[in-house]
């Protein structure tokens, strides 16, 4: 029975999802995959670093972190070490990357997951930058070590989105795709259709932990745009930047807008697009107002729903409710064992 070592690059809502997880499917993994793990490093911004190659006590980290105390650790050498010199030196087989996004250049995690591939670490990551950054570069060099770069969890949490193209649909050419990816403006709409101004919707947003201390990421359609640029890259084969994206985020939609909208029987959505053209691919974010044949009408909250065209088949839609780090943490698992155990019944 294989065991396999990993390591937590960010132990964030994320990370301390993906090893409860870890934890309650240790007894399915063993029985369905023959597989066993053990975490052998976990990497904090704010709360200590830990390597042990014997085995982590996962539970007992959970419990610090969720106290608040920083991680133990062995020595002081160990608690100093950067991102990179972690990597090096925690002897994973695994590494799950999951530091914050950068929409300008995919840094550090680009980094971060270059040196775990030539270090003999399966990449995985929730990241998106990397994608849109590093796609092309990343997956070479992951077929030149013989291990993977994969990010499920990128644009839809635990959706099989890249999956769903790279082993359910073969041959398939992908014309285009519309939808809602951003959770945080999705939310904020469905709170101002329930009475709410724009400056509260971001606010509770903010304290139920989906919308960030500065939320212009999200607002002003940069998280969209990095998601649509990865669908793009990935499934189009076509490379594509952020700042390529025909951008609009939400700030100019009012409480009134939404009722307005409301009345004729519409609600207002920031709309994902990508298209195939002659001249190649055109993307855009921008707020549409549908109606109620659009399979977009009824996605509320924190929902997120994507459909895809192709040359194979009809209208393809792929709905996820109410996602959240749980589902995100989903996503990594299944990514780890489709790079550990591919085609394992």
């Amino acid at each position: 029975m294989p065991e396999i070592k990993l390591a937590f690059l960010g132990f964030g809502n994320v990370g301390q999802a993906l090893a409860r997880l870890l934890l309650v499917k240790r007894t399915a993994l063993r029985e369905l995959y023959d597989l066993e793990w053990r975490a052998v490093g976990v990497f904090t911004r704010s709360h200590g670093v830990l390597i042990e190659p014997e085995g982590i006590d996962l539970e007992a980290a959970l419990s610090r972190m969720a106290s608040g105390d920083a991680l133990a650790s062995p020595s002081p050498r160990v608690t100093a070490l950067d991102a990179i010199t972690f990597i090096e030196a925690c002897g994973a087989d695994v590494l799950f990357e999951n530091s914050p996004v950068s929409y300008v250049d995919g840094e550090p995690a680009l980094s971060h997951l270059r040196c775990a591939l030539e270090h003999g670490m399966h990449a995985i990551t929730a990241n998106k930058g990397p994608v849109v950054h590093g796609y092309d570069e990343l997956r070479e060099l992951a077929a030149s070590v013989g291990k993977h770069f994969l990010f499920e969890s990128t644009v839809m949490d635990g959706a099989p989105i890249f999956s769903l193209w790279r082993e359910a649909l073969p041959a398939a050419e992908l014309s285009s795709l519309r939808g809602v990816l951003n959770s945080t403006t999705n939310l904020i709409l469905t709170l101002m259709e329930e009475g709410a101004t724009f400056e509260a919707a971001v606010k509770h947003a903010q304290q139920i932990g989906i919308a960030e201390t500065d939320p212009s990421g999200d607002i002003d359609g940069w998280d969209a745009a990095v998601k649509v640029a990865a669908l793009v890259t990935v499934l189009m084969g076509q490379p594509l930047l952020p700042a390529q994206v025909e951008r609009e985020g939400i700030r100019s939609i009012s409480r009134e807008d939404v009722q307005q909208a409301q009345a004729v029987g519409k609600r207002w959505k920031l709309v994902c697009r990508a298209e195939r053209t002659a001249g190649g691919v055109k993307a855009s974010v921008k707020p549409e107002s549908v109606d109620r044949e659009d399979p977009l009408y009824n996605v509320m909250g924190t929902s997120s729903a994507v459909t895809f065209h192709s040359d194979v088949l009809g209208a393809l839609t792929v709905t996820e409710e109410d996602p959240g780090p749980h589902t995100t943490a989903y996503g990594l698992l299944a990514d780890m064992l489709n790079a550990i155990a591919p085609g394992r019944d």
